[in-house]
């Protein structure tokens, strides 16, 4: 009431004094001292304030309707405001009606912006400001209840991540996968089943429009700054729940560098699994629902998507840098090249959801910049595996002469990296290809693309040449040449087994498999020759049937066998199938020849010089390899 009985005090003054000038100009028209010209600029002067009676009249009238609409608006806020916790909370059609009364006080507020007018719309612009702030406040509060009421709270399938502390790869592990292969179990940890696309809802449908009239009227208003700090609160919050769901932490880069290597390699599987999911499924899903409400007001969505994102964003990043830039040890290889291939999948993903402003620009750099960097260190390690074979050396040999624990690390090693040949072909051609194109020109390149073709495989044969080597060396450490041959045979035919039966057969190729089956047969075969040989000639018939001679030879025998048998049952041959193969080859060569000794003597020289019989010789051959050494003192036959 004060201020209105201000207005108008202040617009009857004016018409006060527009009347006392009236009355001037015809005093001073009715004056005979006045010429033509000056009455003439009188009357000029009369039509104009004549004007502007008429003006502020019709301002003055104006300026009441205005004030009365503003005080029917503002009881119609108060009044839902007082009578309603929530506005929102009672029904649409209350929510239609306070934006309805919210915009009338906009555009009242407008039209006292756009008046002539000064002091005399002050106070009533003022009033409409005070307002407007109010409703601005409540909407604010309005926005914040509705998300949270209507907010989704969904786990599908997908968010419960199976085998965080399983399948962890290290040295151990890829050495002593005896019983499931290196390639089984990453398949068996390969298998799950990746996310479907199919619609789901951060919040209720029915409440998007809601929100997005909220969104227009606030931002007619010039409160768009109020209405996304309250939007992307709330979301950056709900992402933070979401990171919970997933196990997701939030690490420096530091206690990423200092975590033990088991503990890091479960959080690089919730990284995945979270960056799958975030990026992936969830974070489509707020861009979708930003883009839904705020994507008629320019580039407000993408800036407001980039704030609500950018913690999660930059956690994940950093976790991924920080592993990128670690110590490049082979154990690491497997991880980084499923950290790459996450990556390299969600980049459309990630163009599309940060393709706009230079928000957006920061973020997607960041992220191809993480590509790089987890490929590089993938392709350094994969590249200086043959290297890091060679430097594992030794100055004791295996005992028993069975499968080196190196043979089975970098045999499963490359079982694992039979999931990973179209990645690592990729990285490394990538990586020729660009030297290539700084020294060659065009037409030297496509002569050179056949070597290019497989990479990897030719890669992969140099590292089984390079163990190879080592085992050749190692096998020097044995002072029996024949335990030397048994050493070499038992590590080929691993090497080959593993190879025949994996999906890397083929960057060996047939021909590879049957030169090494052809040089661990060697082995067997000059295993034989080294070992028996010199037994069998001690029984070798040569005509001889002087009695003294046989005995002697029969002694000789029997000490040389009992030596063997002593020594080779507590050698090893791992392989069942290899195993009894040099046993039965073994008996083929020793039996019959002995068969024919034994029965051309055991007449002339006695039971007491032949202490065993072909079928004892044959069933002592068959205890051989075993790695558990035997005595035959027992056996002396009477």
């Amino acid at each position: 009431m004060e201020d209105k009985e201000a207005v108008t005090t202040t617009l009857d003054g004016e018409q006060h004094m527009i009347a006392a000038a009236h009355h001037l100009l015809k005093a001073l028209s009715a004056s005979k001292n006045v010429n033509s010209d000056m009455r003439r600029l009188l009357a000029d002067l009369d039509i104009h304030l004549s004007k502007m009676t008429k003006l502020n009249d019709d301002e003055a009238e104006s300026l009441r309707e205005v004030e009365e609409r503003l005080k029917s608006a503002q009881r119609k806020i108060v009044s839902l405001q007082s009578n309603h916790y929530r506005i929102w909370d009672s029904g649409p059609q209350h929510g239609l009606e306070y934006l309805e009364a919210v915009d009338e006080v906009r555009t009242l507020t407008e039209s006292l912006v756009s008046s002539r007018r000064g002091k005399q719309k002050g106070l009533v612009l003022n009033q409409a400001h005070s307002i407007l702030q109010m409703a601005m406040e409540r909407l604010q509060e309005e926005v914040a209840n509705i998300l949270a009421q209507n907010k989704h709270c969904f786990e599908h399938e997908y968010l419960s991540f199976r085998s965080c502390e399983e399948n962890v790869v290290d040295e151990e592990s890829i050495v002593s996968s005896e019983n499931e292969s290196a390639e089984e179990a990453s398949r068996r940890e390969s298998s799950g089943t990746e996310p479907e696309e199919y619609r789901v809802d951060l919040i209720h449908p029915d409440v998007i429009p809601h929100i997005k009239c909220i969104a227009n009227v606030m931002f007619a208003s010039h409160y768009y700054q109020e209405f996304c700090q309250i939007f992307v609160t709330f979301w950056e919050n709900a992402l933070s729940e979401y990171f919970s769901i997933l196990h997701m932490e939030y690490l420096s880069i530091e206690d990423v560098l200092n975590m033990e290597w088991n503990c890091l390699n479960r959080r690089i599987k919730k990284w995945l699994w979270a960056m799958k999911n975030i990026i992936g499924f969830y974070l489509p899903i707020v861009k979708r629902l930003f883009d839904e409400i705020l994507g008629e007001l320019g580039s407000v969505s993408s800036t407001s998507f980039y704030e609500a994102s950018k913690a999660s964003m930059l956690c994940l990043l950093n976790f991924g840098q920080a592993v990128a830039v670690g110590p490049l040890l082979p154990e690491r290889l497997f991880c980084l090249l499923d950290m790459y291939e996450v990556i390299a999948n969600l980049r459309r993903d990630m163009d599309a959801m940060f393709g706009e402003g230079e928000e957006g620009s920061f973020i997607r750099a960041e992220f191809h910049e993480l590509e790089k960097r987890l490929g590089d260190s993938a392709k350094v390690i994969f590249l200086e595996f043959g290297n890091k074979i060679a430097s594992e050396t030794s100055t004791t040999p295996l005992i028993k002469g069975g499968v080196q624990p190196l043979t089975k690390y970098v045999m499963n090693y490359l079982m694992l990296l039979a999931e990973y040949c179209h990645t690592l072909n990729f990285l490394i051609e990538e990586n020729t290809i660009d030297h290539l194109n700084q020294v060659i020109d065009e037409e030297d390149l496509q002569k050179v693309s056949s070597v290019l073709t497989c990479p990897v495989a030719h890669h992969l044969q140099s590292i089984t040449s390079i163990l190879e080597a080592n085992l050749l060396a190692r096998s020097n450490l044995y002072r029996n040449p024949s335990l030397k041959h048994i050493y070499m045979m038992n590590n080929l035919h691993y090497m080959v087994q593993k190879i025949k039966n994996s999906k890397i057969r083929a960057c060996f190729g047939d021909s590879w498999i049957r030169q090494k089956m052809g040089q661990f047969r060697q082995h067997a075969m000059t295993y034989e020759r080294i070992t028996w040989s010199p037994i069998l000639s001690l029984i070798r018939n040569d005509g001889s049937t002087d009695k003294t001679l046989l005995r002697e030879r029969c002694r000789s025998f029997n000490a040389a066998f009992e030596e063997v048998y002593k020594s080779q049952t507590g050698w090893l041959i791992p392989d069942l199938q290899l195993r009894d193969d040099v046993r039965i080859s073994t008996s083929k060569n020793v039996v019959p020849a002995f068969r024919v000794f034994f029965g051309s003597v055991k007449d002339s020289v006695g039971d007491r010089y032949i202490k065993y019989t072909p079928d004892d010789l044959e069933n002592c051959i068959l205890d051989l390899f075993e790695g558990l050494p035997k005595s035959l003192s027992h056996h002396w036959r009477r």
